[in-house]
Order: C-alpha cells, then structure tokens, then sequence
C-alpha cells in the first residue's frame, strides 16, 4: 500500500516541481538541505534565499518585454518595487541589483530612499512613486527629495488637499501623478477604495487644479486593484475603465505619459498553484495598445509596482513539532516550538495559506494533525492547505523529530509580526538567516539575527 508521506505527495500533486526536490528523506528547496539548515542554526528558524528575488525580478521583465514586441507596443516598462513589502537591507541590495524602480508607502520609506541614493544603490534615473495618504512628514520627506535634484520622484496625489501641500514645500516644478479610486470587488463591505480620486472626477480635477498650473507636470495615472492581477470580469472591467480615464486625461493633457497599472501579481501558495503570467501581461498591453490606437492617442509607458512578488518567494520558515495531543477520538494537536500568529501573522489576520511541508521522514507513514502554536490563545493554529480541507505529515514519534517547513513567506510577515519587538505571550523571534550563491552556484549562509532573548524582550518593557 502506498502509505508513506512521499506517496501522499505524489499522488496529490506534481512532484517534484522547480524549487521543491526530495534526496532520500529530505525536501531541498532551491536545492537547499533543508535539514543541514536545521542541524546548523537549530529551530525555529526563518530564512532568506536572496537569489529568488533576482529571479522574479527577471522573469518579469521578460514577461513585459515578450509581451511588448509581440503586440508592437511601443511604450517602455518600467518594475518598480513596492518597499512596504518588506524594507529590509538585504532585502533592497538584492533587488536594486536589478535596475528597477521604487514605490513608497509612508515617511520612513523616504529616508531609506535616501539611504539607498547615497550609497549608490540607486541613481538619480530612479523612478520614485510616492503613494499612500501623505500626512505633514511624509510631505515634507518627499519635498527634500524633490528640492535636493531627485527631479524623478512622482507623488502620486491621493485627495484634492494635497498638491496644496506639496507645492508649499517643494521649489519650482515638479512631476505628480493621480491615483484612481478603483472600485473594489462585490465581497467588500465598501464599493470604492478609501486612496485616490474618483474615476469621474480626476479630469474635472486635471483641469481645475492643475492644467493652468505651470509648476505642476502630470506624468502619471495610478491605477490599483486591491485584490491583485487576476483572470476575472472584474479586474477585466476596472481595467477598461482605467484605460478610458487615461485616454480621456491624455487628450487634454500632453505630458502624461505613464500608467501605473499597481496590484500585483499572485505568488504560489499551494503545489497545485496555476497562474499564467505571460498571458495575462499579453492581454494588459494588447488591451491598453488597442484602446489607444483606435482612440488615437500614444500608449503610454507601463508601470508596475510589485512587492509580494518581488520577494514572498524568497522567504521560508521552519520549526519542530515538539509534542502530539491526542484531544479527542479525532483530533491530533502537532505543537509547533514557534507561534503561527507571532511568526506568520497573516494566517491568523486573513487565513493567508503558505505551501506546508515536511522537511523530513518523506518515507515515513503519515496521518492527519492540526497544527497548533505555543501562545495561549486559542487561534494560534493552522489548518489547512489552500486546496485542502486537512493537514497531513509523518506520524508524530518521540523518538524521531519531525520537522515542517512553511515557504514563500517572504512579504509582510516581519513587519505585520512587529520584528526586534514584542510578540504575543512574549514567544521569541526566531533566528534569520540570509542564504545566497556565489558566482559558481556555492552556496553560503548567515546569520541575519539571533532568537530573541529574555534580556531584549525585558528591555522593550521597561525593566531595569
């Protein structure tokens, strides 16, 4: 009988895939050993593998290039990186290797702009979209930038106060953008989107408040879905209307000349993940191109501002069952030596699912468990694959460690976590390591920071 978890694997998905491999009784990730990982920094343990990043910043690219001379479209693309993702150091090294483009979210976002600039990570040829509501700091943040010669930096206006404020700190002209306020998918408990101008609105806007303005040069139409990039009527829908908004805006105005078509791109959360990414960029361009053409007016160049895709993929995390509870006839407890809503706080907030594997004993028998976190609150847990209604791994046995492993969750989980502060019971944060290759594919690995300690966590609460 076919019993083992390998069986299970197989026969449940295709197996193996491009970054998940098995040798012997061990899953390699990008042909990492995962469990001389284990053996050499113990767990719980979250890691980086930076060339990921590198890649889907390339495979993007090319996606768009393709896409662009199969249609003849004669616009640019231009990848930014959408930082609120994850701002890390490391994390911007990797992906600035890349010539791409910035998006930013809040105030903050400009002094590691800044950063970034004096170092030599980027350049004065960087796109720098400034999005989000601007409150007094985030304003004056990127009029520095703006007033110290970064003359690519677009403020993208989200409300009709603030180009008012813009141009009470920023010196002469200056280039902005407009974001739409999309109207959200019928599950929402709102129609519109709480950021950007209304879809009716923005011309009246264009003309009232910026086309006899000379220190104004409108450069860019934002255009976001909340929901992401996907193959339903309604991103189909809002994007035509987006693509009416820009020509409608181009005809009055000649300088605008980019559409920023944010959202991003799913990333794969499950083995049986299914997602054609050249298709849907074919169909963005050839829509936009042919929308242009029959109205007349040049396409413009594309912008896209990625950020789970640009690095969720690169991430992983791995811990230790530590013990099994048997609760009732048929509920097993596999208690992690981690915290589901401390470590990955978005299966706790939205239900997020990440891929879930055993790391180990792939021969061994398997059964079906729960998965549970060291908190003391009763929704530490995880439940379920994404396409599955049930969890299955190696049967649980003292003797044997078990380990599983949680991978693409490189965006968001350290800042929505609260990194280097305090977390729920005060479980610690786990070790995290950088992993990267040399030229010749060697692999070397890092430690990025150690598992909090009892000392820093006191500190942060004010013990002497």
């Amino acid at each position: 009988m076919n019993t083992k978890y390998s069986d299970l694997i197989n026969q449940t998905y295709y197996f193996p895939q491009e970054e998940f491999t098995l040798n012997k009784d061990n899953l390699y990730f990008h042909n990492i050993d995962l469990m001389k990982l284990v053996e050499k920094y113990g767990t719980p343990l979250k890691f980086t593998y930076l060339p990921q990043i590198s890649n889907n910043i390339n495979k993007a690219k090319s996606w768009f290039r393709r896409a662009m001379e199969k249609n003849k479209y004669e616009g640019k693309y231009y990848y930014c990186y959408c930082t609120k993702s994850s701002h890390f150091e490391f994390i911007m090294n990797e992906a600035f290797k890349n010539n791409i483009h910035v998006e930013t979210s809040s105030a903050f976002d400009i002094n590691i702009v800044e950063n970034l600039l004096e170092n030599g990570k980027i350049n004065k040829s960087t796109y720098i979209l400034c999005n989000g509501f601007k409150r007094d700091q985030y304003i004056t943040n990127i009029a520095r930038l703006i007033n110290n010669g970064h003359k690519n930096t677009i403020p993208i206006i989200d409300n009709y106060e603030e180009l008012d404020l813009l141009q009470a700190e920023i010196k002469g002209k200056f280039k902005i953008g407009i974001r739409i306020a999309a109207e959200e998918e019928p599950k929402f408990e709102f129609y519109t989107s709480r950021l950007g101008i209304g879809y009716k609105n923005i011309v009246n806007f264009y003309r009232k408040q910026i086309q006899e303005n000379s220190n104004l040069e409108l450069k860019m139409l934002h255009f976001f879905i909340n929901t992401g990039i996907n193959d339903t009527a309604y991103y189909w829908n809002e994007l035509v209307k987006c693509i009416k908004v820009y020509i409608a805006l181009k005809k009055e105005c000649p300088t605008l000349d980019g559409l920023n078509i944010g959202g991003g791109f799913p990333i794969k959360n499950s083995l049986a993940f299914e997602y054609d990414y050249q298709y849907m960029i074919d169909e963005i361009i050839n829509q936009i191109k042919i929308a242009c053409d029959e109205a007349e007016v040049d396409v413009p160049h594309i912008f896209t501002e990625f950020g789970s895709f640009t690095v969720g993929e690169s991430g992983g995390a791995i811990y230790q069952v530590l013990y099994q509870k048997q609760q009732n006839d048929r509920e097993k407890w596999n208690m992690i030596d981690s915290s589901f809503i401390t470590t990955l706080p978005d299966t706790w907030a939205i239900n997020k699912r990440f891929i879930m594997l055993a790391v180990n004993r792939w021969n061994d028998t398997y059964e079906r468990v729960l998965l549970g976190g060291l908190t003391c609150d009763s929704d530490d847990y995880y439940n379920s694959e994404q396409n599955m209604n049930a969890i299955y791994l190696p049967k649980y046995n003292k003797e044997k460690p078990l380990y599983i492993g949680f991978f693409n969750t490189g965006a968001y989980q350290e800042t929505i976590g609260g990194y280097g502060g305090l977390h729920h019971c005060l479980i610690p944060q786990p070790k995290h390591i950088l992993i990267d290759r040399d030229e010749n594919g060697i692999l070397a690995t890092e430690v990025f920071s150690e598992q909090q300690t009892s000392e820093e966590v006191l500190k942060i609460l004010g013990y002497k």
